[in-house]
């Protein structure tokens, strides 16, 4: 099974292929593409892959399935002997993903990089 975990609005959720996701609201209409790339970790049967912070070259491929508001969360106020009392209620709002693909590009090293390397290398082999 291929899944990873990203992070979306400040929260990780994990991702699974095939299956979807509910996010903090991305305000998008429903049917469009959205490219997720702050991917943390990538499982792909057994073989893991954890970013430092996130993985190089990861992304998800998700389309908008539909935003939603969450349960009513009730708030509720109350002061004995002052008559006090206040009721207020909240309802987020949500954004499901369908999770389509879960990709990882090879990180490629710059000529620059590799050559900066190579007289390092030599240099301590002496």
């Amino acid at each position: 099974m291929k899944y990873a975990i990203v992070e979306s609005g400040g929260k990780q959720y994990k991702a699974v292929e095939g299956s979807w996701i509910e996010v903090d609201r991305l305000n998008l209409e429903p049917g469009k593409k959205v490219t997720l790339e702050d991917v943390l970790l990538i499982s792909d049967d057994g073989k893991v892959t954890v970013g430092t912070p996130t993985v190089a070259g990861a992304q998800i491929s998700a389309t908008v399935v539909e935003e939603f508001k969450g349960p009513k969360v009730l708030i509720y106020k109350y002061h004995p002997r002052k008559r006090y009392r206040l009721k207020k209620g909240h309802r987020q709002w949500y954004t499901r993903l369908q999770v389509e693909k879960i990709a990882v590009k090879a990180a490629k090293k710059s000529k620059a990089k590799q050559e900066t390397e190579e007289p390092a290398a030599e240099a301590a082999a002496e």
